[in-house]
């Protein structure tokens, strides 16, 4: 019976540590790396100084701890290539509302259609870790950097804003 207890609170202290809002599975860091690098392959892409809005859905601390890792690692400007990225946090039900903002990154845990849905509307790209939300058409870019780098674009997604990629950009990536 002991033995029960214990694995019982192991398995219980196991599913909070998975759910804390401090573990974030993926490097943001190197997400946004990845992320931003292929923002430059965009044909009439953001050049210079560019803001990243951060989608994040304030209910899910997975997604708070995903939008807090990205806003630390943006810290006063990202540089990538010849990118410098500044992060603005956006609540998921404020998408339709962004002002100022020139590509979205998602969370993990918003509400996808609704917010591909409201950055189609602006003509905003939207970019996310979770593939889940490139499956759905909701995010046009999903980035992956474990356990290798991965890019995946959702075409249909990406047309519907506008977003065309560098012939040599697409040599690279996955289209679905």
């Amino acid at each position: 019976m002991q033995n029960q207890f214990k694995i019982n609170c192991g398995a219980i202290a196991a599913v909070l540590a998975l759910a804390a809002p401090g573990v974030v599975h993926a490097d943001a860091a190197k997400d946004l790396g990845v992320a931003g690098r292929a923002l430059t392959f965009l044909e009439n892409g953001p050049a210079g100084k560019a803001t990243l809005g951060v989608v994040f859905d304030p209910s899910k601390p997975a997604s708070v701890a995903e939008k807090n890792a990205l806003m630390a690692a943006l810290g006063s400007g990202y540089a990538a290539g010849t990118l410098t990225l500044v992060g603005k946090a956006i609540e998921a039900d404020a998408v339709g509302g962004a002002a100022g903002v020139q590509a979205l990154f998602v969370t993990g845990g918003v509400n996808y259609g609704a917010v591909g849905s409201a950055a189609k509307g602006k003509k905003l790209i939207t970019i996310g870790s979770d593939m889940a939300c490139v499956r759905s058409g909701a995010c046009a870019m999903g980035v992956e950097t474990e356990p290798k780098v991965s890019i995946t674009v959702n075409r249909a997604a990406a047309a519907a804003v506008g977003a065309s990629f560098k012939a040599a950009f697409r040599m690279m990536i996955t289209e679905i």
